[in-house]
């Protein structure tokens, strides 16, 4: 499994069978931007698009990807509808608690802790459903979980009861999600990651630039933090 970041929430999944992006806000992300990437070889080959809740920051480019490439666009039922009304064809929906078998992979939906209405192009806000993480369960790849936007809540050790991930992305910023230090805790505390990869830092002023307090609150811990630059690559 090749995992990259593509500047805040977004990551692209390699897998043999699966090419999967992740919350894909990429046009107006200034780490992504700052990387040098572009849209075209990020969403190349891409089989599949996860979205955890319905903000801009996360949905981005779906739309414009889904109709470039044909690939399956998972979201949770209120926000795939909405997608549907945008010419989204190649839809998948769930809601929290739910598997969605997706080929080669599936993914559960899990709470989080945040919001999901979107202020959209008339004007209008949008309640887009309820926020999620996303657990993803593979053939031959270790169990991943995109945690969304999210505090830390007691039920996450229930989640890792139900599941056992392995890799944890995990966001860090603070303002929006819990900070470095909480998400530090969060993953000691509820889950066992072999690997965990902070992200929601470093895309606008007002949330947290580095990922410092995250590692610093990991530090000899038996969770390893991988924290690469937006187009670095963890594989797994």
């Amino acid at each position: 499994m090749k995992i990259t970041w593509l500047g805040h929430a977004a990551f692209r999944i390699e897998t043999g069978k699966a090419k999967i992006l992740i919350d894909p806000f990429l046009s107006y992300n200034a780490s992504f931007a700052g990387a040098g990437l572009n849209i075209k070889d990020v969403s190349a080959g891409i089989t599949h698009i996860l979205l955890t809740h319905g903000h801009g920051d996360h949905v981005g480019d779906t739309v414009q990807i889904a109709k470039d490439t044909g690939a399956v666009v998972l979201a949770n039922a209120d926000l795939a509808a909405w997608l549907g009304s945008k010419g989204v064809d190649k839809l998948e929906m769930g809601n929290t608690g739910g598997t969605v078998p997706l080929g080669s992979f599936s993914a559960t939906f899990t709470n989080a802790l945040h919001s999901s209405a979107q202020l959209t192009e008339d004007g209008v806000s949008h309640s887009l459903g309820n926020p999620n993480g996303l657990m993803l369960h593979f053939d031959d790849e270790p169990t991943l979980f995109h945690m969304g936007d999210t505090d830390i809540f007691s039920d996450m050790v229930l989640i890792n009861e139900l599941h056992q991930p392995d890799i944890g992305i995990v966001p860090i910023g603070d303002r929006f999600t819990m900070g470095g230090a909480v998400a530090a805790l969060a993953c000691q505390r509820f889950f066992n990651f072999k690997t965990a990869i902070p992200c929601h830092y470093g895309t606008f002023p007002i949330i947290d630039q580095t990922p410092e307090k995250f590692i610093a609150g990991l530090e000899g811990s038996k969770t390893a933090v991988a924290a690469p630059k937006p187009g670095g690559s963890v594989s797994a």
